[in-house]
């Protein structure tokens, strides 16, 4: 593990693949969408496109598919599909109803930053009732640069009133770790299903999962039920 001086008195979170399994989502919509247009979702555009806000990301489906459409189309039809589908599928990635709690029991601030629209956002917090344990969320729309720009993360440090360095950003992506590193956060890597071949050479940390004893001793915390 790489070290931080800085006291860790935040943590920031990304959401896809992060928080909830919305991974396993977009990559139902991804070939959904391709499969109508004689296309295949492969694993190299999924990259590609893993942790992006949607211009890009869309940008990115159609230099690879040499497809007509513009992005917001494409967006507009992924969020449709999306909404769709997710009731059935969504889950809490392991290990992150436990985080929060314990960073709750500790008074450590909370936010989210992620490349994903409100609208997706909204639909993905308010079945478990997130909406109020985070002091405030970043999306797609509220910044200028998407991942792995860092605007995102200095923004959120900004609005916590702290310094980058004393904020641990949790992420899956190359593209988000990357963004969290340039920033000067704490970018810890917490690789997914879809994500296990992507650089992580960024982060001062990789972790198996939200759960892992690593982030804990990090942060200073210990989860329910475990001494001090």
């Amino acid at each position: 593990m790489k070290t931080n001086e800085n006291r860790i008195r935040a943590v920031v979170f990304d959401m896809d693949g992060l928080m909830f399994n919305t991974e396993d989502v977009y990559a139902a919509v991804g070939a959904r969408m391709l499969r109508r247009r004689g296309h295949e979702f492969t694993a190299e555009l999924k990259n590609q496109m893993m942790g992006l806000r949607p211009r890009p990301a869309f940008e990115a489906m159609i230099r690879h598919c040499n497809l007509a459409e513009k992005w917001r189309e494409l967006a507009a039809e992924s969020n449709r599909l999306f909404l769709e589908i997710l009731g059935g599928r969504l889950k809490p990635m392991p290990g992150l109803m436990e985080l929060l709690d314990a960073l709750e029991r500790a008074k450590i601030p909370k936010a989210i930053g992620t490349s994903s629209s409100r609208e997706l956002v909204a639909a993905c917090l308010k079945p478990f009732g997130f909406v109020g344990r985070f002091q405030f969320v970043l999306a797609a729309e509220d910044v200028e640069n998407g991942k792995p720009h860092p605007e995102i993360y200095l923004t959120v440090a900004r609005r916590l009133g702290i310094q980058p360095g004393e904020m641990m950003v949790l992420e899956d992506s190359e593209n988000g770790c990357a963004a969290a590193a340039a920033a000067g956060a704490f970018a810890v890597a917490v690789p997914g299903e879809h994500s296990r071949e992507h650089d992580f050479g960024a982060a001062l940390l990789v972790v198996d999962s939200l759960s892992d004893p690593q982030l804990y001793r990090v942060l200073g915390i210990t989860p329910r039920g475990q001494g001090v």
